[in-house]
């Protein structure tokens, strides 16, 4: 249960029936909300890949920010570190990366134009052969 105290924003949509299962903070610290296996409602009407209502199949991540600011270091850190980890836990998503943007286009704008979908996905890629080289040795 979220604190609702904890931050300004966070009274603001308190009632709003809105969830996540992750959220990483701008200091790269993770807070979970939700569990894996439970649904969260991150997206809202929402389709990928022609399959409707992604709060049925995905798993939510938010990251603290604003849509005038670039996201820190320190979040994409951590979401790697995140996502590496559920892929291995969920191998069918090794591909299936979406924005909330992506999702539900019409309704949402995060992460926003600010996110460095290549920078992150070449973060990924580097965590990934690091720990394989590491398991390998």
């Amino acid at each position: 249960q979220l604190d609702w105290s904890l931050h300004p924003y966070f009274q603001t949509i308190q009632g709003m029936q809105v969830s996540a299962h992750l959220l990483i903070l701008r200091t790269g610290e993770v807070i979970q909300f939700v569990n894996f296996n439970e649904r969260s409602w991150h997206a809202g009407r929402s389709s990928y890949l022609a399959q409707k209502e992604c709060n049925d199949y995905s798993i939510g991540i938010e990251l603290e920010g604003s849509d005038d600011l670039p996201f820190e270091p320190e979040q994409y850190q951590s979401l790697v570190e995140v996502v590496s980890t559920l892929q291995q836990a969920y191998p069918k998503i090794q591909n299936h990366l979406a924005g909330h943007s992506d999702i539900a286009p019409k309704r949402k704008t995060d992460p926003g134009e600010y996110f460095d979908w290549p920078l992150f996905r070449n973060l990924l890629a580097q965590h990934k052969l690091a720990e394989k080289t590491s398991i390998d040795l």
